[in-house]
């Protein structure tokens, strides 16, 4: 009787695969973390003080719904800069708690009861079940490590329906750390175009990108007045805990965001919002951070082959994605294993859809010294369940 008072469409999601391995490691003495996707650079101090002088002047109140009016002229600005894109930062440009809040509104604003929403996998794992409490259905498109994990435009071509409304765009990639090129993405562009689709871009990894510039999907011929380009802090500042995203788009749909977001959350942190503006002054920071990770990227690559495993050179983010097809795991058995032997986290494929079968996530945002230990962690555990 009692399970009738929750919603069907919680009841049938399964919890965070994610979490649930942090949560485990959280309590595990002498673990070492390849599992959550978070930073293990303190917030740059420039941002923290901006932060802490905002306290000391008293800015302690609501802001408008859509955030602070300086710090969207400032992202205006800083898109602008970036990928020669304008958005009005009246109108086009709404501040969020975190890229996964901007989500959510996205979804919710635009799809209607039964609307289809593509989503490429291996993908974040909020992607689907936000989709299905907003009401869409979720169409899944695998990609493989033969092309990279990269999306295909045929493919994508393939499992469009009279009934499809969005597609949700995910690169640099995570768990995978897949790019596409600025001919990739016309090429996926030029399909959006010609089945009269909209796209939500998720790009808060667009600044760890190694070997190239990013392409910000918005900027591609004709495709800004049908992105929901989101993007945030988290990341690139290391700023997780800040809880501090945004979404740019066309007017009529960040309107609609806007409403949904007033009533569940009425506004971001103003201290966090303050502390933004600092952030996207702070581009020396960022590029320090951003070469630190190009080395631990070819660190963790590197060491995983020579243990044995087969690893896709991720372009971007900071995640690996190596193969443990031939240990004759699952990639849960794989991690369960792992973390009780050898108290090393990293997330099960399987968890990021189902072509993630035969893989393991392992993020690189940990320090060097902790990245040669769970290599050698892991050459052991490989050493008894041989690949």
């Amino acid at each position: 009787m009692m399970s009738d008072r929750v919603a069907d469409r919680v009841k049938g999601l399964k919890g965070s695969g994610i979490r649930e391995f942090f949560d485990v490691a959280q309590q595990m003495e002498g673990a070492i973390s390849l599992g959550v996707g978070e930073p293990d650079f303190v917030t740059p101090w420039s941002i923290r003080e901006a932060c802490i002088f905002s306290l000391e002047k008293g800015y302690t109140s609501y802001t408008s719904n859509w955030g602070l009016l300086e710090l969207r002229e400032a992202l205006s600005d800083s898109i602008y800069k970036e990928s020669g894109v304008y958005y009005d930062p009246e109108g086009e440009i709404l501040v969020t708690t975190g890229v996964s809040e901007a989500f959510d509104l996205a979804v919710r604003a635009i799809a209607n009861p039964g609307d289809e929403v593509i989503i490429h996998e291996p993908s974040y794992v909020s992607y689907k079940p936000c989709t299905v409490f907003a009401g869409g259905m979720p169409v899944c498109v695998d990609t493989r490590v033969e092309d990279e994990f990269k999306l295909r435009a045929e493919k994508l071509e393939e499992r469009i329906t009279e009934h499809t409304k969005a597609l949700i765009l995910s690169y640099p990639n995570n768990p995978t750390g897949a790019t596409l090129s600025g001919k990739d993405m016309e090429e996926i562009a030029d399909v959006v175009n010609e089945h009269d689709l909209l796209v939500v871009s998720d790009e808060v990894y667009g600044k760890l990108t190694y070997g190239g510039k990013h392409t910000c999907f918005s900027s591609l011929n004709g495709m800004k007045d049908r992105t929901i380009l989101l993007n945030g802090f988290s990341k690139a500042y290391a700023m997780t805990g800040w809880r501090l995203g945004y979404a740019a788009g066309n007017k009529e749909i960040i309107e609609a965001m806007m409403k949904i977001h007033q009533y569940i959350m009425l506004c971001a942190p103003i201290t966090a919002q303050m502390a933004a503006m600092e952030a996207l002054r702070t581009n020396d920071e960022v590029e320090k951070m951003v070469s630190e990770y190009n080395r631990r990227r070819r660190l963790m690559v590197e060491g995983l082959r020579e243990i044995g495993l087969s690893c896709f050179e991720p372009k971007g983010a900071f995640y690996t994605f190596p193969s443990i097809e031939n240990t004759c795991l699952t990639s849960e058995e794989f991690a369960k294993k792992l973390l009780l032997e050898e108290k090393v986290v990293v997330i099960p494929g399987s968890v990021f859809g189902a072509c993630g079968e035969g893989f393991i996530r392992c993020a690189y945002a940990v320090s060097q010294y902790e990245i040669k230990e769970a290599l050698d962690r892991i050459g052991r555990f490989l050493e008894r369940h041989p690949v």
